[in-house]
């Protein structure tokens, strides 16, 4: 019955005509980039909502290996972004969130339940970063807020500049970086419904 009533949903281009009355569903759909911001501030109570939101996106294992660098004092933004490309767009946000990733696990040796964890890579780090991020630019939309998906990894320059900017240790990867803010324009959200790109059953 699920699986109708979301095939269903997906019937249609138009935006507005998505199931309107899904509060959730027209959230998703109406998620766009925002890039101009006013410079208004972002409150401590708004970005509790996006982490929250970040953090409740599905993981592996249920290991949860985000890390967020918050940065909303000005002169820290502009310090690390505002001299760079879309400068100006990082130091109208009210914050940047910068999504991490812990790039080690600690786990049992497979088959052995009573030998000590040790180290591993964890290699599904940057998947679980990915939900985060996406749930993040949700909650954002959510609250009437506006943002963007800056990529980091795997740029090495700019993984270079992240850890040096907020001393990330070695085990923790930027991911993306999102600045966040009330937008100063219109953005609207783009319609990517592409029947042409669905395969049932086999490509």
């Amino acid at each position: 019955m699920a699986v109708v009533a979301l095939m269903s949903v997906a019937c249609c281009s138009n935006q507005e005509s998505v199931n309107p009355g899904n509060a959730a569903i027209a959230n998703i759909m109406n998620r766009k980039s925002v890039r101009s911001f006013t410079g208004e501030e972002v409150t401590p109570a708004q970005l509790e909502v996006v982490l929250k939101a970040a953090m409740a996106a599905p993981t592996a294992m249920n290991y949860q290996p985000w890390e967020f660098v918050v940065v909303n004092d000005k002169d820290k933004i502009a310090e690390v972004f505002g001299g760079g490309h879309h400068g100006e767009m990082y130091t109208n946000a009210g914050a940047v969130v910068v999504v991490c990733g812990n790039t080690v696990m600690m786990r049992k040796p497979r088959g052995q339940e009573n030998a000590p964890e040790e180290e591993v890579p964890n290699q599904f780090w940057y998947e679980d970063c990915g939900a985060a991020t996406e749930n993040l630019l949700l909650a954002v939309e959510a609250q009437g807020l506006g943002a963007v998906w800056i990529s980091c990894y795997p740029i090495e320059g700019k993984i270079a500049a992240m850890r040096e900017a907020f001393a990330l240790p070695e085990n923790i990867m930027p991911f993306a970086i999102v600045p966040i803010g009330h937008p100063a324009g219109d953005d609207q959200p783009k319609d990517k419904w592409k029947p042409e790109k669905i395969h049932y059953n086999s490509f």
